[in-house]
């Protein structure tokens, strides 16, 4: 079992930043991707951006690329989401999602196995 806490999320004006945090927690595996996805209220679950276990291969939607950033810090076992340029249209509710590389992209909501229970972000315009 994998445990995952997001924390960061907040009402923020149009043109404002945020960080989110996903702290990880269970079992340990040498191979594994991290990802973030949003939901917003009467539209399906979207990926935002995706890391794997070295840090080595990030991965963004179309919608968020040169505003968001995705990081890790292995040492404090956290993955981060750093988003600036905030817009009304990335009002929504973030989740942190873990898996194992397998036969899906690690965009597709299929290549993770563990959610966490999500973060409420609210831009304001």
């Amino acid at each position: 079992q994998v445990q995952l806490v997001e924390s960061g999320g907040a009402l923020v004006q149009a043109g404002g930043s945020l960080r989110l945090s996903c702290a990880a927690s269970g079992r340990t595996f040498s191979r594994y991707i991290i990802g973030w996805f949003r939901q917003a209220p009467g539209k399906e679950r979207e990926f935002v951006a995706t890391i794997n276990w070295s840090g080595g291969s990030r991965d963004y939607a179309d919608s968020v690329k040169g505003r968001f950033t995705i990081s890790r810090d292995n040492a404090k076992n956290t993955v981060y989401l750093q988003m600036n340029s905030l817009k009304p249209e990335d009002t929504a509710v973030y989740y942190c999602a873990w898996g194992v590389p397998g036969p899906y992209y690690f965009s597709d909501y299929r290549s993770y196995n563990y959610w966490g229970q999500g973060t409420q972000v609210t831009v304001s315009s």
